[in-house]
């Protein structure tokens, strides 16, 4: 993984496939290659780095037609340029995203037939097993050469393949690894996602798992076990914006801003009823399951629900949910929430649970993703592209629609003003400086986070924007579980961030600020304003109230000064705030 660009039409190639390897930056990689047809050869690029790196490298006098590109996200190897994409063998060279499970055992049968390796790569031995099958049955085509490799291949792929022999086709082939092809004026474009070629052309066609695709200068085929089959061509109707940084340094920064006039829009949105929510009455359990930030969100939600439903509501993560015993029918509701619409994890989790009879709803932001068209019933998030890896507006969006659903139990207009009081209490919280906390945080190894309840959850997200853009390790822990261990790791001057929002929580957090403010530590208090008398100012260093609010907006504004902590911290480090390391916007492999 992560991101696969393609093109194939009467423009020159390199200006295009760098266009979109661009577009596709905000997912995350660390390295990037192209492969283009020049002169009846195959050339390939790559470099380790950003594409800036691999733009110096390029010849843009080559004139090409027809090529692919790939930015690369390690799985399988170091980051190396001989690791990186594309890779070729013999007649064929490919680019991939996904994992290919059953690589080692295919390795040592190409081994045998005499191939021999130079990477760590599974995707290297998908593309020996290709060239393998090509070679050794003259007598087939393409596309069926490519459904023989389909049958050996285990995992997930989205594969595009250039062959020596025909500089007039681009392949394609997909198992659980999104893949489109884009359709404009006699030209072709392939990607992993469409916001690559979003200028370019809003037609398309979505690659189902184990279809394979062939392009030519004018037309497009798709095949499924051989056989020719019908496509449909969708039109991206959706406003999706092309992504810029406006007038902030970072886009998270941006991203962080846009959440106030985000929270707008959805009010008009659901509040004047623009857009219906599913009814969730009739079910007996719901299960939510996601990944990172996701899953946070869900708790969030599990909160609000169990608070004014009658049934139960339980939270897991994507990755151990389909590993355990569920006890699905169709009396459960599995609701999914992704920011992509592709976590390979959840989308599993997705198709587990309507093949034990579940009901499926998920929370999405992305329009048709992989997901969206797989789930009953989908609520979109409107958040609009979302390009920093850290996760800001994505989540706040899917706190906010959880909301909506548990307050289809209460009295809509009573929580009417509250939200729309929210953007201007979320722009008050911006204008705090923040400086002095940054200071004390970081150059430290450990920053600690504490809460009660539903705090505990908005903390576990807060301790996660830190570990992701400021590589501090961070940990959230209940603030009742100090006394069982955690306090040991109280030293002087180490950071505690605190979160009291509950009237009925709050003396008790309050005495477990105390005991680690007696033990040395440096304490950040955030506080809901007014929901104490008064508060010993021995036991905190610097203090952040928040607007009063209710349960269901709380959530929200509470997570604006954990965003703004951990975004100042990095900056403060110089760190690359928007692709943080080892890290990926769009995790499509389990």
């Amino acid at each position: 993984m992560c991101g696969i660009v393609g093109y194939i039409g009467k423009r020159q190639v390199l200006p295009i496939l760098i266009k979109g390897l661009k577009r596709l930056e905000y997912r995350g990689y660390d390295s990037a290659g192209v492969a283009f047809f020049h002169q009846e050869e195959i050339k390939l690029q790559k470099s380790v780095g950003r594409i800036q790196e691999l733009e110096k490298k390029l010849d843009y006098s080559l004139s090409s037609h027809i090529g692919i590109g790939h930015t690369r996200w390690a799985t399988h190897g170091k980051v190396t340029i001989m690791n990186s994409h594309p890779h070729q063998i013999g007649k064929i060279t490919i680019v991939h995203n996904g994992i290919i499970e059953n690589y080692l055992t295919l390795k040592k049968e190409l081994e045998s037939k005499g191939y021999l390796f130079q990477t760590e790569t599974d995707t290297e031995v998908a593309c020996a097993l290709i060239d393998w099958i090509k070679k050794n049955n003259s007598s087939l085509k393409m596309v069926d050469v490519l459904n023989e490799a389909m049958k050996k291949l285990k995992g997930s792929y989205a594969i595009v393949v250039m062959v020596q022999d025909e500089q007039d086709k681009l392949y394609v082939m997909k198992k659980e690894s999104p893949l489109v092809i884009g359709i404009g004026k006699e030209e072709y474009f392939v990607a992993s996602d469409f916001s690559a070629y979003l200028d370019d052309t809003k037609d398309y066609i979505i690659l189902e798992d184990n279809e394979i695709g062939v392009t030519s200068m004018d037309n497009v085929s798709i095949y499924q076990n051989g056989i020719l089959k019908d496509y449909v061509v969708k039109t991206l109707n959706e406003e999706v914006e092309i992504a810029t940084k406006g007038e902030q340094e970072h886009y998270m920064m941006k991203e962080i801003k846009e959440q106030s006039q985000l929270i707008q829009k959805w009010n008009t949105l659901y509040f004047d009823q623009k857009e219906k929510l599913p009814d969730i009455t009739s079910y007996q359990r719901i299960h939510i399951v996601a990944c990172g930030t996701a899953y946070h969100a869900g708790l969030i939600g599990k909160y609000l629900l169990e608070k004014n439903t009658d049934f139960e509501v339980n939270v897991y993560v994507a990755s151990e949910y389909r590993y355990q015993k569920n006890f699905l029918d169709k009396n459960t509701l599995v609701i999914a929430i992704s920011q992509s619409g592709e976590t390979a994890d959840t989308l599993a989790c997705v198709k587990m649970a309507k093949e034990k009879g579940a009901t499926t709803l998920g929370i999405i932001n992305v329009y048709n993703s992989s997901i969206a068209r797989v789930v009953d019933f989908v609520i979109y998030t409107h958040a609009g592209c979302e390009v920093a890896v850290a996760s800001t507006k994505a989540y706040t969006s899917q706190v906010y629609v959880l909301g909506l659903l548990a307050l289809e139990y209460q009295s809509k207009k009573e929580k009417k003003n509250t939200y729309q009081e929210l953007p201007v209490k979320i722009n008050k919280l911006m204008e705090y400086d923040y400086s002095t906390i940054v200071k004390h945080l970081y150059q430290k190894k450990d920053i600690f986070y504490l809460g009660r309840n539903i705090d505990y959850v908005s903390m576990l997200e807060g301790s996660l924007k830190l570990k992701e853009i400021t590589y501090i390790h961070s940990e959230s822990f209940p603030a009742g579980e100090l006394k069982h261990g955690p306090i040991s790791l109280i030293e002087e001057d180490t950071p505690v961030i605190a979160l009291i929002t509950h009237e009925e929580t709050a003396a008790k957090t309050i005495s477990n600020i105390k005991e680690v403010k007696a033990r040395g530590a440096y304490v950040v208090l955030i506080i809901e304003d007014g929901i104490v008398d008064s508060i010993d100012k021995n036991c905190y260093d610097e203090v952040i109230y928040l607007p009063k609010t209710d349960e269901y907006t709380c959530p929200i504004l509470s997570i604006i000064p954990l965003q703004l902590i951990a975004y100042y911290t990095a900056k403060k480090k110089n760190l690359d705030i928007d692709k943080p390391r080892n890290l990926a916007k769009s995790v499509t492999v389990e």
